[in-house]
């Protein structure tokens, strides 16, 4: 499969302290990928260092076969990231408006991607509605929305649905697997399992380090587990590199 993201040997140093070590990743076009792990093991950091947030301390990033960061990509990547930033004093339509100037859409596209996505994050009857007064979970939403916004070819979601309701956050995977459909390459960060086992493919990282990666399905055959919590944590006592 052509790879729509290559991570090659990426390293990260704060002051003296290595928060990444090594990571190589090679992310298939039109899937949802996953990286697992716990909070504070470097996911975040890696997608960061992923959509040229972060320069890496070495290594190279190739996205949609540019090396990153690269300021001619940035229309091509909807990143989400756990903080929302919202401003708060607009309605969640006017944070889309906002937005979608950012990105250089039309009235006409801008009107259309605004539907769709609130339709998409189930916010339609709340869009005028000042976003100071959303819960945590609408503003979980709106910020999904914002990264969906302009249509791109590589969706960055740290932590998604975080805080939102079980019911919509399986219809908004449902979402994400009809994205993956139309080309999109979904990466998505997460610690829930029942999340990481929707994806079709995972790595999982612990302490700045891709322990193994594969689908769930081989990561469980391969361990000789019955669960993808078990798989994880026997490659974590491995502590060696594996890759499917």
């Amino acid at each position: 499969m052509n790879n729509s993201i290559i991570l090659k040997n990426i390293y990260k140093n704060y002051g003296k302290t290595e928060v990444l070590h090594g990571i190589d990743l090679k992310i298939p076009r039109g899937i949802i990928y996953g990286l697992l792990g716990p909070s504070g093991c470097g996911k975040t950091t890696t997608v960061k260092v992923m959509t040229g947030i972060l320069k890496a301390s070495s290594g190279n990033v190739t996205i949609l076969n540019n090396k990153m960061p690269s300021y001619d990509m940035m229309n091509n990547i909807g990143y989400m990231a756990q903080s929302d930033a919202l401003y708060e004093t607009l309605t969640a339509k006017e944070n889309l408006e906002f937005f979608a100037k950012i990105y250089g859409l039309n009235k006409s596209q801008t009107a259309k991607r605004i539907n769709y996505v609130l339709s998409t994050v189930n916010l339609t009857k709340d869009m005028n509605k000042l976003v100071r007064e959303y819960s945590g979970g609408m503003k979980r939403r709106l910020s999904l929305a914002i990264a969906l916004l302009a249509n791109p070819k590589i969706l960055v979601l740290d932590e998604p649905t975080v805080g939102i309701d079980p019911l919509l956050r399986n219809d908004i995977w449902s979402e994400f697997k009809l994205l993956t459909e139309k080309g999109i390459t979904l990466i998505v960060t997460t610690h829930v399992m029942d999340e990481a086992e929707k994806c079709n493919m995972l790595a999982m990282i612990r302490d700045g380090n891709v322990i193994a990666s594969g689908s769930p399905k081989e990561l469980i055959v391969n361990s000789d587990s019955c669960t993808l919590e078990e798989a994880f944590i026997k490659y974590g006592k491995l502590g060696d590199s594996y890759e499917n």
